[in-house]
């Protein structure tokens, strides 16, 4: 039987059942499409990392044998529709059947779904066989219960997949390690470069220009560093294990002006479009720690560890489980635009300077900058989730719905009213302060709540406590802080409310 098989960008997983045999009745398509580039406004470098890892892999099927037709952007065929290109490869190469692998993104999903209903031709959706779990795993686990708490399902993904356990107990004697996680990084000590790749895309760029594709960021390079082919990945997982896996779990959440990656693996882009699975990279790191684990302590391991199995595969059950009313919640009805500095970077106050030009130099910053600075931020400033969430999908090279929106909507914006996190991720200069050298050379006080010296973050956090009190107050994670407030003068509350009110007003002033 005639089949087309279609592949979508994030689909780039050689080890799939598919491509164990060839044959010449199989048809492999890959487009890239403007329904792609132009549903949201991505970072160029995001854009860059797809087309060249969608390229790189067509190549390899066709090396191994299979029958690949590749859509570019530019070519004569490409009608920028994913059912016309498929409609004309159907009629072009008289195929019988249609098959595709389960897209991760709800609204991908339901457009395959309609347009297989609108083929006369038989078709069947296969598992893309990248994750641990299913789709609808986590749903099935939480049936029934009050709450969806991270930890209980990342202890049960532990067990289940024996995974730093010893016999029914965990390696080492904890569950998590994330209070080992904290450590502040002084700049001290020697930090090996990261891993680099010489991938020449100026093509890719060339045709992003010229096909006039609205892009944030920036790419001032010719060639590409991030990993954009299978052997690539597994060259930078092994370099992560080599040289920063002995100090990822200590230094995770440390920022430093001086540092973009620190110790982090820079791996979530290839495992996103599923060059590498997370099974391989977690059985990597743990084998590689049993080998050394006279140099590496278990916290290191599992703070990594933790991050696959149970966030990531966490957040992907929580998308399915959820979807798709979960997009449209904002339980704390916050409406302000995201201030234009997101864009460019151009602010007085340093952390969020730090972490916005590092985002718009390199789509990356890893999950403390995204939570506790710019999305700390965003929160504090009330802004539409709707604006965040775009920003967020955009500019991250490794950003994807089923891992984005619920890590922005949910953990980051507290706009799902709890389901993912217990309570608001916010904070003042403090916390900042406690995490990174941010404050040390900002224009801003960290100390000081008012005053046109004082750090916005200062006034904005006691200003969205009480701005949200009636969502808050019962929330008993937050008791501490509305007791705090509580002992506070009026006249200082009211001082701090009306700093906070100028600067949700006049972002561009700060």
């Amino acid at each position: 039987m005639k089949t087309l098989r279609l592949i979508l960008g994030d689909q780039l997983n050689q080890q799939h059942s598919w491509f164990k045999d060839t044959n010449d009745d199989v048809v492999y398509c890959l487009f890239e499409m403007r329904q792609e580039t132009d549903y949201v406004v991505h970072h160029i470098q995001k854009i860059i990392g797809f087309f060249a890892s969608m390229r790189a892999f067509a190549k390899q099927l066709e090396e191994a044998g299979h029958k690949v037709v590749y859509f570019k952007l530019d070519d004569k065929n490409n009608t920028q529709d994913l059912e016309q290109n498929l409609n004309l490869l159907i009629k072009e190469h008289k195929i019988q059947k249609f098959e595709y692998q389960l897209p991760d993104e709800y609204r991908l999903d339901a457009q395959l779904k309609s347009i297989c209903k609108n083929f006369e031709i038989e078709s069947e959706a296969f598992d893309t066989e990248h994750f641990y779990t299913k789709r609808d795993d986590l749903k099935d686990f939480f049936k029934g219960k009050k709450t969806y708490l991270m930890e209980s399902f990342y202890r049960n993904m532990r067990k289940k997949e024996d995974i730093l356990m010893l016999g029914k107990e965990p390696e080492g004697g904890k569950w998590n390690y994330d209070h080992s996680n904290r450590k502040k990084w002084t700049g001290k000590g020697d930090i090996p470069h990261y891993k680099w790749f010489i991938n020449d895309v100026e093509d890719i760029v060339q045709l992003i220009e010229s096909s006039d594709i609205k892009t944030m960021g920036r790419f001032n390079q010719k060639t590409f560093s991030y990993p954009i082919n299978r052997e690539q990945a597994l060259e930078q997982l092994q370099y992560f294990c080599d040289y920063l896996l002995v100090h990822f779990g200590d230094f995770q959440d440390a920022m430093h002006t001086d540092e973009v990656y620190l110790f982090h693996s820079r791996i979530s882009f290839a495992m996103n479009i599923k060059l590498v699975s997370p099974r391989e990279v977690v059985d990597k790191v743990l084998n590689y720690y049993y080998d050394n684990t006279s140099d590496i302590h278990i916290s290191q391991v599992e703070g990594f560890v933790r991050q696959i199995i149970g966030w990531r595969e966490y957040m992907r059950g929580m998308y399915w489980a959820l979807m798709p009313d979960y997009k449209t919640k904002n339980e704390l009805n916050n409406t302000n635009p995201l201030p234009d500095f997101y864009w460019t970077g151009n602010t007085k106050m340093n952390c969020m300077h730090q972490a916005i030009n590092n985002s718009l130099d390199n789509a990356y910053a890893h999950h403390i900058q995204r939570l506790m600075i710019t999305g700390n931020y965003a929160l504090l400033t009330q802004c539409h989730p709707d604006e965040v969430d775009a920003w967020y999908l955009g500019i991250y090279i490794d950003a994807l719905e089923w891992v984005q929106l619920t890590n922005t909507r949910g953990m980051s914006q507290y706009a799902d009213g709890g389901l993912i996190a217990t309570k608001p991720y916010v904070s003042s200069g403090k916390y900042i302060d406690k995490m990174s050298n941010y404050c040390q050379s900002c224009h801003y006080n960290k100390n000081k709540k008012v005053g046109d010296d004082a750090c916005p973050f200062n006034s904005l956090y006691w200003n969205f406590l009480d701005d949200k009190r009636n969502e808050l107050s019962n929330n008993r994670r937050m008791g501490l802080m509305y007791g705090v407030m509580d002992k506070m003068k009026s006249a200082d509350i009211e001082a701090m409310k009306e700093r906070a009110k100028n600067i949700i007003s006049h972002p561009e002033n700060y």
